[in-house]
């Protein structure tokens, strides 16, 4: 699964409405109640569709620090790629199915098993992952247990638990009595560092005193608990609506994302707080034992910078600002939280880190393809991507560098929407040193060493989930991937299946990445971080909060650092809630004073509830072109622009015109419609 990204003043542009906005909301709310892996999946496209990271203020805030010296590129290390051994396969889900097939009474999937990969216990010998059991016998048979979402170890090796299996399933079998507010949503399993607890979705799986691959932690032993956010000032109801839940490396605190209404706007925001254990609550429910996120504080300050300023008819970007949208994890140390950021560059959607202290802004990719999941070594010198790069999957929107990211403030839904076909992802691992993407250097694809047939490791055909973990000695990177399936490829699409090469057609697998010049890293227990986040606000349970504000509409002028400029007209429907249209027309503009754009482009984003509640129409208009040391490139629509459909829940491209960026000669186009 790989979430997206957007702005909350994307949506309240698009859906200027409370009616609208209304109807949106009631959307997400029968989706987010769905409790499923595709139902997230779902959800991703949303998240772009709500970066959340604009606003227009403008004080005085320090200079950050810069490095002063960025070393060469690595050079390229040998990486092997293996696969994970998973439970076999039964065609349909029969009661009894399983028996015939896996006679050992261990378990079975289906051929589509939602399966995604997590993190690795601290042993570094096992991977966690969340799948669907299928075929199970029915009770008293042992092997009933084996059935539906469940959270599991995957070995390694060629080595077996006691049972001959090389997995292990943890939740199955749990008793009622300790799995009181359990729920299907399993998502992102990440172990604790302790290797006794699991966060999964939106629960804790907890052993007790045992290892999770011990042969002690047995289903008696296994308690899961709800985690629980108070959002009401008297303690009441269910709490908030958490989503890409991630722990921080201290074993304490939690990073979440939350969607939510603010100012009269749809938006998300991310937010940081303690793990406190409840025995007995007496307040909201659920009543039974759980976890609780206590001093919570909301990455975002409405005070703060933020990256789109206008000031004395002039209008800014500013790349410093802290655009905390969708909440991607932490570094290794802890030191950083990492996000998907408003963009540096036009329809160029990048990862960022920023220091949870001095608030310090790292752009950890600024390759123009699209980038989400993301995880950075222990060490913090290295992460690993799952990005669309080398697909060539956005050329065609994204390949023009050096644009400013005036546009974005109404594109962004449209560039994530548009770099998957439905289900699919164009996903692949890419591992990148701490110091990004730079000259010729894009990162290493970890699985380049395959031959490209059907079922092979780097078969473009099979594509990169959320999301890609590290092992705790920095020498080993797991991933998952899926096969692209109808109706993302036959029938009617004009791409062809592929039948899976994997044991009973399934069309999940789980990879090992090991690094095989790696020396194992040794490192230190991450000491507890502070509650407290300087540059964050504390959040009080039921008070108002300021929200990200939009621009005012008007014409502005956007300065190059070097030279020129472009006139930037901004425009709101008539009631006056939204940013309608985006124009700007180039003339000589020039950040570096080495490469230079000219050239105008006009974006107009709005709702098309005609097709679905979720859906947008874009009515886009480009003829830019930027000379300079850097080579030329032109974006340019066609006669009569370029006119795009699309279902930010759904993600299937329906356009009409064109929209194409040549680079050097080299030309992008857009994707088939349907692909």
């Amino acid at each position: 699964m790989s979430p997206s990204l957007i702005v909350h003043v994307i949506v309240r542009s698009v859906y200027p409405t409370d009616s609208s906005l209304q109807k949106l909301n009631k959307n997400l709310e029968y989706i987010i109640a769905q409790s499923t892996v595709y139902a997230l999946i779902l959800l991703g496209a949303l998240t772009l569709f709500e970066l959340g990271f604009l606003g227009f203020n403008t004080p005085t805030l320090p200079s950050r620090p810069q490095h002063s010296t960025i070393p060469p590129p690595p050079t390229p290390e040998p990486i092997t790629i293996t696969r994970l051994t998973l439970p076999p396969v039964v065609s349909e889900d029969k009661i009894g199915a399983c028996s015939v097939v896996n006679p050992n009474g261990t378990g079975c999937i289906p051929i589509d098993s939602e399966l995604q990969s997590g993190n690795f216990l601290p042993d570094n010998k096992h991977v966690l992952a969340v799948l669907t059991f299928a075929g199970a016998p029915s009770a008293p048979d042992p092997g009933s247990i084996f059935t539906g979402r469940q959270v599991v170890l995957l070995k390694i090796d060629e080595s077996t638990f006691p049972n001959g299996a090389s997995w292990k399933c943890v939740t199955c079998g749990v008793p009622a009595s300790n799995q009181l507010a359990r729920n299907d949503d399993l998502v992102y399993p990440q172990a604790f560092k302790d290797g006794k607890r699991i966060l999964a979705g939106s629960q804790i799986i907890d052993c007790g005193s045992e290892s999770l691959e011990s042969v002690e932690c047995t289903p008696e032993k296994i308690h899961i608990s709800s985690i629980r956010w108070n959002d009401r000032v008297d303690g009441s109801g269910s709490g908030g609506s958490m989503r890409e839940l991630r722990i921080h490396p201290d074993d304490v605190h939690l990073g979440w994302s939350a969607f939510d209404m603010t100012d009269g706007r749809f938006g998300q925001y991310s937010y940081f707080g303690r793990l406190e254990f409840n025995p007995s609550p007496t307040t909201g429910v659920p009543l039974s034992p759980r976890y609780e996120v206590v001093n919570v504080v909301r990455l975002f300050d409405p005070d703060a910078l933020s990256p789109i300023t206008i000031h004395d008819g002039e209008i800014e970007f500013h790349p410093e600002a802290i655009t905390v949208g969708e909440l991607r994890g932490f570094s290794g140390s802890g030191k950083e939280v990492t996000y998907i950021g408003y963009p540096h560059e036009s329809s160029n959607m990048d990862v960022f880190a920023a220091d949870l202290t001095t608030g310090e802004v790292r752009r950890l990719t600024s390759h123009p393809e699209y980038v989400d999941p993301v995880d950075i070594s222990p060490d913090d010198k290295w992460s690993v991507v799952m990005d669309t790069r080398g697909s060539n999957r956005q050329m065609w929107l994204s390949g023009m560098r050096g644009v400013p990211p005036i546009t974005d403030m109404l594109t962004a839904a449209v560039t994530s929407s548009t770099r998957n076909n439905g289900r699919r992802r164009f996903f692949s691992p890419w591992l990148i040193d701490r110091y990004g993407d730079r000259g010729d250097y894009f990162g290493q694809k970890l699985n380049a060493g395959g031959d490209g047939t059907p079922g092979s490791i780097n078969d473009p055909e099979w594509n990169g989930r959320a999301d890609p973990k590290w092992s705790n000695d920095g020498t080993m990177i797991v991933y998952s991937e899926e096969l692209t399936i109808a109706p993302a490829c036959g029938g009617e699409n004009p791409l062809p299946c592929f039948e899976s090469t994997e044991p009973g057609g399934r069309i999940q697998r789980v990879m090992l990445a090991n690094l095989t010049s790696r020396t194992p890293i040794e490192t230190q227990p991450v000491p507890p971080h502070e509650d407290s986040v300087p540059w964050g606000v504390p959040y009080v349970p039921g008070s108002p909060f300021k929200g990200r504000e939009i621009p005012t509409a008007g014409i502005y002028k956007l300065k190059g650092k070097s030279c020129g400029s472009a006139r930037v007209n901004i425009t709101h429907p008539a009631s006056g809630t939204a940013i309608r249209t985006v124009a700007l027309e180039y003339q000589n503009f020039s950040d570096d004073g080495e490469n230079f754009l000219n050239g105008r482009e006009e974006v107009t984003v709005f709702p098309n509830q005609s097709k679905s509640p979720t859906s947008l129409h874009t009515d886009w208009y480009s003829n830019l072109t930027r000379t300079g040391s850097s080579g030329t490139s032109m974006k340019m629509t066609g006669e009569g622009g370029f006119h795009l459909d699309i279902d930010i829940m759904e993600n299937i491209f329906e356009a009409n015109g064109t929209l194409m960026t040549v680079v050097d000669g080299v030309e992008y186009t857009q994707p088939q419609n349907g692909t």
